[in-house]
């Protein structure tokens, strides 16, 4: 290779070192160009959950949509009257505070790909050790310890290709004080025993991914945004002044001002600066200077802003209007409450019920439940209101209060049907049928007297 080659590639290596990607073929890396992290760990996203207001925003609104109340236990799925065991359910579950437990490993594995729920029962056993049968119904369950997936990690895996379980965590590890800044207080750290585990994430496992990751970029982006703006104000409101001498001016005289000599002239300045931006009532002495500022011109963000939060409302399927509190118009609030009511729905039935199941299933196998055809009982979220089922029946009657001016007769909707739209049951025959005053009853006549 002669010189002239040499000399040419060294200059293209230079080039493709200050330009990247202006030669063709060149890979662009862009999560580094653009300040992206190459990979969201746990740490990063718990960090932008406790300090980014739109990401906790799009956490908490979804776990409360999702939790807007609490379901019940019932041994059967048809309607019937509580039970005794409904009812000891109910009264134990609530003395313990299990829904709320649940609800909030349901707020933790959307912040990370999963939580866990740890389960204390009284079966004088240590976590490490499996379970067996636990004695004494439902006090058999002590409590319930929701776990971040910082404080929850895999210590061992089974790796027998022969096992049932193979390919499945066969030991915990729990750190309470692994997640959080205050640690104070916080000092429970086992070893953990996988029945006493329930793995909370979108497919049981603990491979599942957080729900800011797909718009993580997003929020590093208006972060980003917000906090050039911010910078930009606090620099165009405290940036010094910038001196500038004209040609005509004496330094001797200057210094004999200040009272310093011509070579202290720029400390003066400094420290005559530096007092001048302390308060409001500060002076400068410009003898023969100029006094500037140098001005930051700063863009109007909200374009940028706008497709960045566009982007991470449809990562999370959340309704921009429903992120921000932004409420424009009576009809696109509604579509975005509907739409929204479908999609915690969906969570509901994908990913938060299968886990409660889990959760009864556990406690049936370890004798703290009775083996029953256990049915979750839920309000649904799509469900319309009492006000709006008021609506449709008086609507209802309404439409056969107009077929009947018609002389045909004819009634659109039945009596029944009124009472089925606002979740009414329909009347028997006896509740039908108007109550006989016996008193205005005259006896019948025999004769005259």
């Amino acid at each position: 290779m002669n010189a002239l080659a040499l000399l040419a590639n060294a200059a293209s290596r230079r080039m493709s070192t200050m330009f990247p990607g202006y030669f063709k073929e060149a890979k662009h890396n862009h999560y580094r160009d653009f300040g992206w992290p190459n990979e969201v760990t746990f740490d990063l996203l718990y960090a932008m959950y406790c300090r980014n207001g739109l990401a906790r925003a799009a956490v908490k609104k979804t776990a409360r949509k999702v939790w807007q109340d609490h379901p019940f236990l019932m041994e059967r799925e048809e309607a019937h009257k509580e039970t005794a065991v409904e009812s000891d359910i109910r009264q134990r579950f609530a003395d313990l505070r299990v829904w709320q437990r649940l609800a909030e490993a349901d707020r933790r594995s959307m912040v990370g790909g999963y939580a866990g729920v740890i389960l204390r029962l009284a079966d004088d056993k240590r976590f490490a050790e499996p379970v067996d049968r636990v004695g004494g119904g439902l006090d058999g369950l002590v409590e319930i310890i929701p776990a971040w997936e910082g404080q929850l990690k895999v210590s061992t895996w089974d790796t027998d290709e022969t096992s049932d379980t193979y390919g499945q965590p066969t030991m915990f590890s729990f750190n309470e004080a692994e997640v959080g800044n205050d640690a104070q207080g916080r000092n429970r750290a086992f070893e953990v025993h996988p029945d006493r585990v329930i793995v909370w994430s979108e497919d049981g496992t603990v491979h599942g991914r957080s729900m800011l990751e797909p718009g993580f970029n997003d929020l590093l982006t208006l972060e980003k945004i917000t906090g050039a703006g911010g910078e930009g104000f606090w620099k165009n409101a405290k940036s010094a002044p910038v001196f500038s001498i004209e040609k005509d001016a004496q330094l001797s005289q200057m210094a004999q001002a200040m009272g310093v000599d011509v070579s202290e002239i720029a400390d003066a300045l400094n420290t005559q600066t530096e007092n001048w931006q302390k308060g409001f009532d500060q002076s400068l002495m410009l003898q023969g200077m100029k006094a500037d500022t140098l001005a930051i011109t700063l863009p109007i963000p909200e374009h940028f802003r706008a497709g960045a939060l566009e982007n991470f409302a449809a990562s999370i399927e959340m309704p921009k209007k429903i992120l921000t509190g932004m409420q424009t118009g009576e009809r696109a609030s509604t579509e975005d409450a509907d739409e929204w009511s479908q999609t915690c729905m969906g969570i509901r039935s994908d990913r938060v019920i299968p886990a409660i199941m889990e959760f009864v299933n556990r406690l049936e196998r370890f004798g703290i439940l009775p083996e029953r055809d256990w049915f979750l009982q839920w309000a649904d979220l799509t469900e319309a209101s009492i006000g709006e089922k008021i609506d449709r029946a008086d609507k209802m009657a309404s439409i056969n209060e107009r077929a009947s001016r018609t002389g045909s007769g004819e009634i659109v909707f039945t009596s029944d049907e009124i009472r089925e739209t606002v979740g009414k049951e329909p009347l028997s025959d006896a509740d039908a049928l108007p109550d006989d005053d016996e008193a205005d009853l005259d006896p019948p006549d025999d004769g005259e007297e």
